[in-house]
């Protein structure tokens, strides 16, 4: 009998749910389906919809292990969706599917799972390096928020562990990173500055507000901010590309400011094995994040400069890295904890999943 896992990727606006096969191989997706999130009153309807799809009984009696990614903070397995009034329970799904190999994970901590098993064209090099076997790895999520995660090595493969370090104090590095963080905090009312509302996409909005005010000419922009429905990250990042000098310098600045977050985060985590940005941010704005700006703010560490040139840097680019990163959570869960792979050196190996 084939052994079966379940994946999902839970989050505020699309939700995807896949059965995989167990093969000899590695993994091979059975099916797969994408949910309006907003359109259901909670997870648990979604799910049964799933498994009660194309005329099926409903859970696969060869069902072995299940992991669910959501896009919300979790503790002791609940999940609560940081844009959606679900709560995800790991317990309640454990009872329902009849399972004990089940877990549910942040989605940004989900991803040290899928990277040891990664192919290439999963990810793109942003700066060379070379891994220490057994070294710390990092994620730096650039979404709509900041979110981040360390995966540690264990006798028994990457433990990943979460983190809201998106939510620790921003850090001007210059005059006008300081003059942007007294005009965030006096617009947004706030005592305090998280970082992600400079690095991220919704930074990437704010840096535009920020220049927006300061610029005395007309703009194209300036009348569309009081219209909710403009995207202003991506009318930004399109004004760049066509040459717009403030959108340029928003996005410079933007670019500058992730690197320095992402510096912060090699130097929190000492990611020796490997820094990995993620998120849906991070593929749109690649150009910026390969380019000289980001790198040197990277590196720009002080006396650790060298170890920081050193540590490999890689951005994840597979529209359904999430998805992949779950099964192959799940995949460990049916197996059990004594049996799954040992992995170490660089993270590219076969792939065992079709992604």
């Amino acid at each position: 009998m084939t052994t079966t896992v379940l994946a999902a990727d839970v989050g505020g606006t699309k939700t995807i749910l896949a059965l995989y096969d167990l093969t000899a191989e590695g993994l091979r997706r059975q099916r797969q389906h994408r949910y309006a999130s907003r359109a259901w009153p909670c997870f648990d309807q979604m799910l049964t919809d799933f498994l009660q799809r194309e005329g099926r009984d409903g859970i696969p009696a060869q069902l072995a292990g299940a992991c669910f990614a959501v896009a919300g903070p979790v503790q002791q397995g609940l999940a609560h969706l940081t844009n959606l009034d679900w709560v995800v329970d790991q317990q309640q799904l454990a009872q329902s599917l009849g399972l004990s190999a089940v877990e549910v994970v942040n989605d940004v901590a989900v991803l040290v799972y899928g990277l040891p098993r990664l192919q290439p064209a999963m990810a793109v090099e942003l700066q060379a390096g070379e891994p220490q076997p057994g070294g710390t790895v990092a994620i730096l999520s650039l979404g709509t928020g900041l979110g981040m995660a360390l995966g540690i090595t264990t006798p028994t493969g990457l433990c990943s562990c979460p983190s809201e370090g998106g939510h620790q104090e921003f850090s001007p590095c210059n005059t006008r990173e300081w003059q942007l963080r007294q005009w965030l905090l006096a617009d947004l009312g706030l005592e305090r500055l998280s970082v992600e509302r400079v690095a991220s996409g919704t930074g990437l909005g704010n840096v535009g507000r920020w220049l927006l005010s300061t610029h005395p000419a007309p703009h194209p922009l300036k009348t569309q901010l009081s219209d909710p429905t403009v995207d202003l990250p991506a009318r930004i990042a399109a004004g760049a590309d066509q040459g717009d000098a403030l959108c340029q310098d928003a996005l410079a600045l933007w670019t500058e400011a992730c690197g320095t977050a992402a510096a912060n985060l090699l130097l929190t985590s000492l990611s020796t094995g490997g820094l990995w940005l993620a998120g849906g941010v991070t593929a749109k704005q690649l150009p910026q994040l390969r380019s000289p700006r980001f790198l040197q703010r990277l590196q720009r560490v002080g006396r650790f400069q060298p170890l920081a040139a050193q540590v490999p840097v890689h951005a994840l680019i597979a529209p359904e890295a999430g998805l992949f990163a779950a099964a192959q959570r799940a995949h460990q869960l049916a197996r059990g904890p004594s049996r799954s792979a040992r992995q170490g050196g660089r993270p590219w190996g076969n792939m065992d999943i079709d992604s």
